[in-house]
Protein backbone atom coordinates (compact mmCIF):
# COMPACT_ATOMS: atom_id res chain seq x y z
CA UNK A 1 0.00 0.00 0.00
CA UNK A 2 1.18 3.44 -0.77
CA UNK A 3 1.52 6.22 1.74
CA UNK A 4 -1.34 8.16 0.14
CA UNK A 5 -3.73 5.17 0.29
CA UNK A 6 -3.01 4.64 3.99
CA UNK A 7 -3.26 8.36 4.65
CA UNK A 8 -6.63 8.70 2.88
CA UNK A 9 -7.98 5.63 4.70
CA UNK A 10 -7.00 7.17 8.05
CA UNK A 11 -8.59 10.48 7.10
CA UNK A 12 -11.80 8.64 6.16
CA UNK A 13 -11.74 6.78 9.51
CA UNK A 14 -11.19 10.04 11.37
CA UNK A 15 -14.09 11.71 9.54
CA UNK A 16 -16.31 8.72 10.32
CA UNK A 17 -15.35 8.73 14.03
CA UNK A 18 -15.81 12.50 14.19
CA UNK A 19 -19.25 12.40 12.55
CA UNK A 20 -20.42 9.60 14.86
CA UNK A 21 -19.16 11.51 17.90
CA UNK A 22 -20.82 14.71 16.67
CA UNK A 23 -24.15 12.93 16.36
CA UNK A 24 -23.74 11.41 19.83
CA UNK A 25 -22.84 14.82 21.26
CA UNK A 26 -25.89 16.41 19.61
CA UNK A 27 -28.12 13.72 21.12
CA UNK A 28 -26.59 14.27 24.56
CA UNK A 29 -26.89 18.04 24.23
CA UNK A 30 -30.55 17.68 23.27
CA UNK A 31 -31.06 15.48 26.33
CA UNK A 32 -29.04 17.73 28.63
CA UNK A 33 -30.83 20.92 27.52
CA UNK A 34 -34.10 19.28 28.43
CA UNK A 35 -32.84 18.47 31.92
CA UNK A 36 -31.29 21.85 32.71
CA UNK A 37 -34.64 23.27 33.79
CA UNK A 38 -35.12 20.38 36.21
CA UNK A 39 -33.46 20.99 39.58
CA UNK A 40 -31.34 18.19 40.97
CA UNK A 41 -30.97 18.12 44.75
CA UNK A 42 -27.62 16.93 46.07
CA UNK A 43 -26.16 16.48 49.52
CA UNK A 44 -23.02 18.39 50.51
CA UNK A 45 -21.04 15.23 49.82
CA UNK A 46 -22.67 14.81 46.40
CA UNK A 47 -21.98 18.44 45.47
CA UNK A 48 -18.35 18.05 46.56
CA UNK A 49 -17.97 14.85 44.51
CA UNK A 50 -19.49 16.58 41.46
CA UNK A 51 -17.03 19.49 41.75
CA UNK A 52 -14.12 17.05 42.16
CA UNK A 53 -15.27 15.13 39.10
CA UNK A 54 -15.45 18.33 37.03
CA UNK A 55 -11.97 19.37 38.17
CA UNK A 56 -10.56 15.92 37.31
CA UNK A 57 -12.17 15.99 33.86
CA UNK A 58 -10.71 19.45 33.22
CA UNK A 59 -7.24 18.16 34.18
CA UNK A 60 -7.69 15.12 31.92
CA UNK A 61 -8.81 17.40 29.10
CA UNK A 62 -5.71 19.61 29.43
CA UNK A 63 -3.42 16.59 29.65
CA UNK A 64 -4.93 15.03 26.52
CA UNK A 65 -4.63 18.31 24.61
CA UNK A 66 -0.95 18.54 25.58
CA UNK A 67 -0.38 14.96 24.44
CA UNK A 68 -2.10 15.73 21.13
CA UNK A 69 0.17 18.72 20.59
CA UNK A 70 3.18 16.49 21.24
CA UNK A 71 1.90 14.02 18.63
CA UNK A 72 1.20 16.74 16.07
CA UNK A 73 4.08 15.81 13.77
CA UNK A 74 3.50 12.11 13.32
CA UNK A 75 5.03 10.08 10.54
CA UNK A 76 4.13 6.46 11.08
CA UNK A 77 0.80 4.77 10.64
CA UNK A 78 0.70 3.67 14.28
CA UNK A 79 1.34 7.20 15.50
CA UNK A 80 -1.52 8.53 13.37
CA UNK A 81 -3.85 5.87 14.74
CA UNK A 82 -2.78 6.76 18.27
CA UNK A 83 -3.59 10.40 17.50
CA UNK A 84 -7.05 9.43 16.23
CA UNK A 85 -7.65 7.48 19.45
CA UNK A 86 -6.54 10.50 21.50
CA UNK A 87 -8.97 12.71 19.57
CA UNK A 88 -11.80 10.28 20.29
CA UNK A 89 -10.82 10.19 23.98
CA UNK A 90 -10.73 14.00 24.10
CA UNK A 91 -14.22 14.15 22.61
CA UNK A 92 -15.47 11.72 25.26
CA UNK A 93 -13.92 13.80 28.03
CA UNK A 94 -15.40 17.03 26.66
CA UNK A 95 -18.85 15.46 26.36
CA UNK A 96 -18.78 14.16 29.93
CA UNK A 97 -17.45 17.50 31.15
CA UNK A 98 -20.31 19.36 29.45
CA UNK A 99 -22.85 17.01 31.05
CA UNK A 100 -21.35 17.44 34.53
CA UNK A 101 -21.19 21.24 34.16
CA UNK A 102 -24.85 21.32 33.09
CA UNK A 103 -25.73 19.19 36.11
CA UNK A 104 -23.70 21.50 38.34
CA UNK A 105 -25.65 24.52 37.11
CA UNK A 106 -29.01 22.90 37.86
CA UNK A 107 -27.94 21.31 41.16
CA UNK A 108 -28.95 22.64 44.55
CA UNK A 109 -28.19 21.47 48.05
CA UNK A 110 -30.90 19.66 49.98
CA UNK A 111 -33.14 22.06 51.88
CA UNK A 112 -31.70 22.56 55.37
CA UNK A 113 -35.04 22.42 57.12
CA UNK A 114 -37.35 19.66 56.06
CA UNK A 115 -40.21 17.95 57.74
CA UNK A 116 -38.84 14.98 59.73
CA UNK A 117 -42.32 13.50 59.90
CA UNK A 118 -42.40 12.20 56.32
CA UNK A 119 -39.62 10.64 54.24
CA UNK A 120 -38.47 12.89 51.37
CA UNK A 121 -35.31 13.49 49.38
CA UNK A 122 -32.48 14.25 51.79
CA UNK A 123 -34.03 12.28 54.65
CA UNK A 124 -31.88 9.87 56.62
CA UNK A 125 -33.98 6.83 57.48
CA UNK A 126 -33.34 4.03 59.93
CA UNK A 127 -34.97 0.70 59.09
CA UNK A 128 -35.15 -2.66 60.87
CA UNK A 129 -35.93 -5.95 59.13
CA UNK A 130 -37.76 -8.98 60.57
CA UNK A 131 -34.54 -10.49 61.93
CA UNK A 132 -33.62 -7.29 63.80
CA UNK A 133 -30.87 -6.05 61.46
CA UNK A 134 -30.65 -2.28 61.26
CA UNK A 135 -30.15 -0.31 58.03
CA UNK A 136 -29.48 3.41 57.70
CA UNK A 137 -29.96 5.09 54.32
CA UNK A 138 -29.98 8.63 52.99
CA UNK A 139 -32.54 9.27 50.25
CA UNK A 140 -30.78 11.04 47.35
CA UNK A 141 -31.21 11.76 43.65
CA UNK A 142 -30.21 8.92 41.31
CA UNK A 143 -27.07 10.83 40.22
CA UNK A 144 -25.65 10.59 43.73
CA UNK A 145 -26.90 7.12 44.67
CA UNK A 146 -24.43 4.59 46.05
CA UNK A 147 -26.12 1.86 48.12
CA UNK A 148 -22.83 0.51 49.49
CA UNK A 149 -22.23 4.00 50.93
CA UNK A 150 -25.75 4.18 52.41
CA UNK A 151 -27.20 6.50 49.74
CA UNK A 152 -30.20 5.15 47.83
CA UNK A 153 -31.98 6.75 44.93
CA UNK A 154 -35.40 8.24 45.40
CA UNK A 155 -36.24 6.51 42.10
CA UNK A 156 -35.17 3.03 43.27
CA UNK A 157 -37.85 0.55 44.35
CA UNK A 158 -36.93 0.98 48.03
CA UNK A 159 -36.68 4.75 47.67
CA UNK A 160 -40.10 4.94 46.04
CA UNK A 161 -41.55 2.74 48.79
CA UNK A 162 -40.11 5.02 51.47
CA UNK A 163 -41.19 8.41 50.13
CA UNK A 164 -44.10 9.81 52.13
CA UNK A 165 -43.88 7.18 54.88
CA UNK A 166 -43.84 8.05 58.57
CA UNK A 167 -42.22 6.48 61.62
CA UNK A 168 -43.60 3.01 62.47
CA UNK A 169 -44.79 2.36 58.90
CA UNK A 170 -43.93 -1.01 57.39
CA UNK A 171 -42.32 -0.94 53.97
CA UNK A 172 -42.65 -3.89 51.61
CA UNK A 173 -40.52 -4.06 48.51
CA UNK A 174 -38.75 -6.45 46.16
CA UNK A 175 -39.79 -9.71 44.57
CA UNK A 176 -39.58 -11.54 47.89
CA UNK A 177 -41.64 -8.75 49.48
CA UNK A 178 -39.03 -7.95 52.09
CA UNK A 179 -40.59 -6.08 54.99
CA UNK A 180 -38.81 -3.30 56.85
CA UNK A 181 -39.99 -1.23 59.80
CA UNK A 182 -39.29 2.50 59.61
CA UNK A 183 -37.85 3.44 63.00
CA UNK A 184 -36.43 6.95 62.58
CA UNK A 185 -36.41 9.85 60.11
CA UNK A 186 -33.93 12.69 60.37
Amino acid sequence: MSFFTVFSENIAKLKNVTSIQSREREKKEEGSTMNTTETTYLSKKGMKELKKSIAQLERDQQKTIRELHDQEKTDSHDERLARIEKLAWLDTIESELADKKALSQSAKLFPRKRDAVFVAIGSVVELIDNSGRQFVYTIVDSIEANPSDGRISIKSPLGQSLVGKTISDTISWGKQTMQLQLVRIS
